[in-house]
């Protein structure tokens, strides 16, 4: 059996990369029984499959990468998508603008005064996000697929924003903008008038399909980014029951009448993992199941790995997908789940860097198929945005370069070894010193993530169909080992 070992781990502010064998032997060759210190792997025991990874061309990453010459940009997207990089299969972009874009947009600059859509354009993202989507499909290892995901309708069709409900410790700080109550807008909240749906069902349809006649890989939509987030930026609020309506009666049956429902599965909810469940049972009847892709969720209220293991559990057909998760600039912005204690407290990156680890090994376990983490590249306040704030990202640009940090890294040891088609396989752990998941590649070899965010290092033996192998999860540090043998598959 052949065994390798890559950890990553921070020195100095500098993100290494190290790669070592490990020993392989028999169980039956041990002196005594190995009973302490074990990690079980069974690899003949499979769960759901892991569809891939991505993550977002906003308008803000498009535009950062633009800023790139030639050469540095091909190396940044073969280092998100070639087969020596992340091997990324999946982009999530906006439909019109979301906040990481250089100002609001939309497709039609007033649907009221043309309600048949004559003057509907996709210039905009012409100018940006489309080239940069294409530039990604010739550097991919693979075929890619793009998420459209809207974050508003066109302001003429929304209510005013409502007084805000929202818990304001999960999003930017930025709630302190005077706030117009008597107009409608993009930001802020606000809700799609029922007068309005129809035409809403036909603008998502005709946005796909003009992506689609670019030649884009259009392969999924979400209904709403952030379904309850009344939020200082591009928001909607809808509740579960008038969205459920608006899939069934107006955009389920639009995607039918325009040929899309058989190639552009739909996605419900889009927004924090708490109310995943909840959202899944109100969507979920024997009229609506055939209309649903899945349900995608983001990570900013915190863990709640439990509420995607009971969604899997109640609703195994469906999928779920991990469709946004990024960490704040600075401490204040970070929500509490997203803070950890480290020896020294400028190591940020770090700290990020295990969020995601951590995020992607309990979403995984829970039974999450597809993980797209949100902007590729920023600048190095965490914009290009059109409201305050901003947000870390694996790749930075700055001044005609970039650097990665230790999210890239960490990023990498989940995107570049685990590939699409592999099925987390059975593992039970001695304590929770590490955080573990473990997947079979179609292949048949064995990947385990693990992650040590703890103050010591951690030893451990593997046993897996009558082999051990003893290995260290250093502390701050993730690893992947890959085996890969007959005895396993």
């Amino acid at each position: 059996m052949s065994v390798k070992q890559i950890t990553v781990y921070e020195a100095a502010g500098q993100c290494i990369r190290k790669e070592q064998g490990l020993k392989c032997g028999l169980e039956k060759d041990e002196p005594t029984h190995l009973e302490s210190g074990v990690i079980n792997l069974y690899p003949g025991i499979e769960y759901q499959t892991i569809e891939g990874f991505g993550g977002a061309m906003t308008e803000s990453s498009a535009y950062m990468l633009m800023q790139l010459d030639e050469a540095k940009r091909t190396e940044v997207l073969k280092m998100l998508f070639g087969p020596d990089g992340h091997r990324l299969k999946y982009i999530r972009t906006c439909i019109d603008s979301c906040d990481f874009c250089l100002d609001e947009y939309q497709a039609v600059g007033d649907p009221l005064k043309d309600p048949d859509f004559t003057t509907f354009t996709i210039d905009r993202d012409r100018k940006y996000i489309i080239p940069m989507i294409k530039a990604a499909m010739k550097a991919a290892a693979q075929p890619l697929q793009v998420l459209l995901s809207p974050w508003s309708p066109p302001k003429q069709w929304k209510t005013p924003p409502a007084r805000i409900k929202n818990d304001m410790s999960i999003y930017s700080p930025d709630f302190q903008d005077k706030i117009d109550y008597d107009h409608a807008g993009r930001c802020h909240g606000g809700s799609l008038k029922p007068e309005y749906y129809g035409q809403w069902a036909k603008y998502i349809a005709k946005y796909v399909q003009a992506y689609l006649d670019e030649g884009v890989p259009v392969g999924m939509v979400t209904i709403q980014n952030e379904s309850i987030a009344a939020v200082p930026w591009d928001s909607c609020i809808w509740t579960a029951e008038e969205q459920k309506t608006f899939l069934r009666d107006y955009l389920y049956p639009e995607f039918v009448k325009a040929g899309l429902s058989d190639k552009i599965p739909i996605y419900f909810w889009d927004h924090n993992k708490e109310r995943v469940l909840e959202w899944t049972e109100v969507f979920m009847d024997e009229t609506t199941r055939p209309m649903i892709g899945g349900a995608a969720f983001h990570w900013y209220s915190g863990d709640h790995f439990e509420d995607v293991a009971m969604v899997h559990e109640k609703y195994p057909e469906l999928n779920l997908m991990l469709s946004e998760f990024c960490c704040g600039m600075d401490d204040e912005e970070i929500p509490v789940f997203m803070q950890h204690t480290f020896e020294t407290k400028d190591n940020k990156n770090l700290r990020d860097a295990q969020s995601y680890a951590h995020e992607i090994i309990g979403d995984m376990n829970a039974g999450t198929n597809r993980f797209i983490d949100w902007n590729f590249c920023l600048d190095k306040t965490g914009r290009p945005r059109h409201t305050a704030g901003g947000c870390n990202a694996g790749i930075i640009i700055d001044g005609g370069d970039y650097t990665t940090n230790a999210i890239y890294d960490y990023y990498d040891l989940f995107s570049h070894y685990i590939l699409p088609g592999a099925k987390r396989i059975g593992l039970s752990r001695r304590d929770e010193k590490v955080e573990a998941a473990a997947v079979k590649n179609p292949d048949g070899s064995v990947v385990v993530e693990l992650l040590n965010r703890g103050e010591t290092d951690a030893r451990y033996a593997f046993r897996v169909n009558g082999h051990i192998v003893r290995f260290e999860v250093p502390r701050d540090t993730l690893s992947a080992i890959l085996l890969t043998a007959d005895e396993l598959t």
